[in-house]
């Protein structure tokens, strides 16, 4: 077991980053107010599941159903891109199913794209290249652990914020959400 702090550091700033709880904390109130509890202890342990299963299997996963990084990275651009459409136009695309009406926190978009899309999967596959395991892994633990600060603190931070600042707060990183997957997409197309 080697790690070195520095690289653990470079891990953590990179993710906290990608994965940009802040700038998702407009869709966690969002959630809050559409669906009520969000289960910050779930939806964090899911997260890292997802995340360590990429760290060490991801590409893997990819190759097997002929999947290549670009493509993924896409496709979790498209998610980003319905979900600032949510945020801005106050529509509700993403839907529970009826069989899923007893569970109140919603996998996505919460979970994935939210914390654990695809910009955070293909960022693990790229960080193999240059950092050790358990730097990443550290890192991932680290990220966690806020992750699951801001989502315990999304209530008082909407209560803060009130109905208005909540509001203008979700249209406004709705827009940012938008141009993120744009740019996502542009970026999986090779048209940056």
């Amino acid at each position: 077991m080697e790690f070195n702090l520095k690289n653990i550091f470079s891990v953590t700033l990179i993710l906290f980053s990608v994965i940009d709880i802040i700038g998702a904390l407009p869709v966690v109130i969002d959630l809050r107010r559409k669906k009520g509890e969000i289960y910050p202890g779930k939806a964090t342990i899911y997260s890292g599941l997802i995340m360590f299963a990429f760290l060490f299997v991801g590409s893997n996963i990819l190759k097997l159903f002929g999947v290549d990084v670009l493509s993924f990275s896409a496709a979790g651009a498209l998610i980003m891109f319905f979900l600032g459409l949510e945020m801005v136009l106050g529509i509700e695309i993403f839907k529970a199913h009826p069989d899923e009406a007893e569970i109140n926190t919603p996998f996505v978009p919460l979970v994935f794209p939210l914390l654990a899309g695809a910009g955070v999967m293909t960022t693990l596959i790229s960080l193999r290249a240059e950092y050790g395991k358990w730097d990443i892994g550290f890192g991932i633990v680290i990220n966690l652990i806020i992750i699951y600060g801001v989502l315990k603190l999304s209530g008082v931070i909407q209560k803060f914020l009130g109905n208005s600042g909540a509001s203008v707060l979700r249209k406004l990183f709705g827009i940012i959400l938008l141009a993120i997957a744009i740019k996502l997409f542009k970026k999986s197309f090779g048209l940056v």
